[in-house]
């Protein structure tokens, strides 16, 4: 008997990612050394105050639903998070909390697509965006970067890939896999690219806190204009050492965000109860882990350079 499955699931190609990760845990399990150079996943436990407050939740029985888009007290410790760290005034009605931030990803594209819509990404990409893109049915639109840019997007670059199809840009900095960072000159160029084409942005900023040279700066700090269509993405896997906890985040314009939890609490409902009050803690408590974590990630970048 043949099965007739769905055509756009089909075509989706699993995570590569996630392929060559658990090669090298089976490998590893078989007594075999290696480095992996697959998933980004910090090697450290998560901090033992966000342990600590995970631990405090099941305890005291907060086990149960939360709204879809997540509980009041993590939206807010994002807000306060994004006024200090990035200069950007939200709301708790701008935030959505999801699984992690590809599903933060997921959703966006969900909101804003349309069948044939067109996203731009750079080239090297993470291994995810085309396939989300897919998922979402639009088409994703390569642009070839060049190491003399930093792998990094130009006017001309996006230029080029414009169509009359074109919804939105994928902006991912600081980038996996390449590491460019994009400057606030560039940014603002961008921003007003996209006013200017009335396109949306994704803004990936999940690695911003890894940054060792240069500064990290949030596209939708730029302008108003840009900021209302700006997504930022961002999540607690990669600065907290949290990434099989599943929390993050998008942060966006209320409509948008509307959207986007009206999505999600018909697909997954809400993120972990538990990890969402481990992630308050995360966010308003103690920050020295990750200037510890982050030195010692300095210390084998210089070693490897």
């Amino acid at each position: 008997m043949n099965l007739s499955l769905s055509e756009k699931g089909s075509k989706i190609s699993p995570s590569v990612t996630l392929e060559i990760t658990a090669k090298a845990k089976a490998m590893k399990a078989k007594g075999v050394d290696i480095i992996s150079f697959g998933a980004g996943e910090p090697d450290f436990n998560t901090p033992e105050n966000i342990r600590n407050e995970g631990i405090r939740a099941i305890n005291e029985g907060l086990t149960r639903y939360t709204p879809a888009s997540g509980i009041i007290e993590l939206k807010e410790a994002i807000c306060k998070k994004l006024k200090s760290e990035n200069n950007l005034d939200y709301s708790p009605g701008n935030i959505t909390i999801s699984n992690g931030a590809k599903h933060s990803i997921y959703n966006a594209l969900m909101a804003i697509i349309n069948p044939g819509d067109e996203v731009i990404i750079s080239v090297p990409y993470w291994v995810s965006y085309p396939e989300l893109i897919k998922i979402s049915g639009g088409q994703p639109v390569y642009v070839q970067t060049k190491e003399k840019n930093d792998f990094k997007f130009t006017i001309a670059d996006l230029n080029q890939a414009l169509t009359n199809k074109t919804k939105a840009l994928i902006l991912n900095s600081p980038s996996n896999p390449t590491g460019a960072i994009y400057g606030e000159k560039e940014l603002m160029e961008i921003a007003n690219w996209a006013v200017k084409n009335n396109i949306f942005i994704i803004s990936d900023e999940i690695y911003e806190k890894l940054v060792y040279d240069g500064e990290h700066i949030s596209i939708a700090s730029i302008n108003p204009d840009a900021k209302k269509l700006t997504i930022v993405i961002n999540g607690m896997s990669k600065a907290y050492a949290m990434t099989g906890w599943r929390i993050g985040y998008a942060a966006a314009h209320e409509e948008i965000a509307k959207v986007m939890s009206n999505i999600q609490s018909h697909t997954t409902s809400n993120p972990c109860s538990i990890s969402q009050y481990a992630s308050v803690e995360g966010l308003l408590g103690d920050q020295s882990s990750i200037h510890e974590m982050k030195k010692q990630f300095e210390k084998r970048r210089n070693f490897m350079n």
